[in-house]
């Protein structure tokens, strides 16, 4: 396999970031989310700064940004990790490459603390995050309906900066 390429993510990605998500949406372990949002909608809900894509051979096979975890002026640096890998580059360590990087740009931008609520059965998710220094603080039971309508439990997980 040619070399991943992590650099800052686009509008022109959002073709590709989008049918990555779709993929998401369909193993029902990565969002409770029913349809993907359109990018305006999506743009609104991520912050600015701190958005990566992976890139192999000029395709997009992964993504990784973040959102705000509260309005309050108090919380600017606490953040919320989405990440996103194409399926057909699963176990090719993109994940890990992603999160290490927006950790990396994370703190450059002054966030102190990466969140991260995982559906608990998404053990692959569950290992990235933690062979990047994030830790299990906690267990929501029954937090939220999947789109079949189940309650599914979810992992919280977390970063705290050792720079800022």
């Amino acid at each position: 396999m040619n070399k991943c390429m992590i650099r800052r993510m686009n509008e022109l990605d959002w073709d590709r970031v989008s049918e990555i998500y779709i993929q998401g949406l369909e193993t029902n372990l990565s969002t409770f989310q029913t349809e993907c949002p359109s990018y305006e909608e999506w743009n609104a809900s991520h912050l600015e700064d701190c958005r990566l894509v992976a890139v192999i051979e000029d395709q997009v096979v992964g993504f990784a940004a973040l959102a705000p975890t509260s309005k309050r002026e108090v919380y600017r640096g606490v953040v919320e990790v989405s990440l996103y890998v194409d399926a057909g580059f699963k176990n090719c360590k993109i994940g890990t490459t992603l999160l290490k990087t927006l950790i990396v740009d994370s703190e450059k931008k002054g966030y102190w603390t990466l969140c991260s609520s995982i559906i608990a059965e998404n053990v692959a998710s569950i290992r990235v995050h933690e062979r990047c220094g994030f830790r299990q603080v906690g267990y929501r039971e029954k937090i939220a309906k999947d789109r079949f309508g189940r309650w599914r439990n979810t992992i919280v997980m977390e970063k705290r900066s050792n720079l800022v």
